[in-house]
């Protein structure tokens, strides 16, 4: 039996109809134990062709949320504090990223702790943004 180099076997197939692909395709299967099978992906929830798009996709799994700080308000100082009581920076470092505002203050939080962040940084006077 010859051996057929690479480009003869692509030659072969590209000159195959689709139904002799379709048997091929089969038997190699078959020969080899092995799918073929392309991967397929999957519709997000709602039905619409193609999916809603992965913003509306990630809206409904969400569960890492990113806490962040729009603004201090007239609070700073509060806020300050329950930057540090919510994150392991120093003084320097939380006030930095008051001043700094808008800045993350968690990220990847689950959604219990990113709603509890939230309370507490509005309870000092903070505008804060769930993402």
């Amino acid at each position: 039996m010859a051996t057929l180099s690479k480009d003869e076997i692509l030659d072969a197939i590209a000159n195959m109809t689709v139904l002799e692909l379709s048997e091929l395709l089969k038997e190699f299967e078959e020969k080899f134990g092995v799918t073929a099978a392309a991967p397929v992906a999957v519709a997000a929830p709602g039905g619409a062709p193609g999916g809603a798009g992965p913003e509306a996709a990630a809206e409904e799994e969400q569960d890492e949320f990113d806490v962040v700080l729009v603004a201090a308000g007239d609070k700073k100082i509060q806020v300050i504090k329950e930057v540090r009581a919510l994150t392991s920076l120093g003084l320097k470092e939380a006030k930095d990223v008051v001043d700094n505002a808008p800045k993350p203050v968690l990220e990847k939080a689950s959604k219990e702790d990113a709603e509890k962040a939230k309370a507490q940084l509005e309870g000092a006077g903070a505008t804060v943004e769930l993402k």
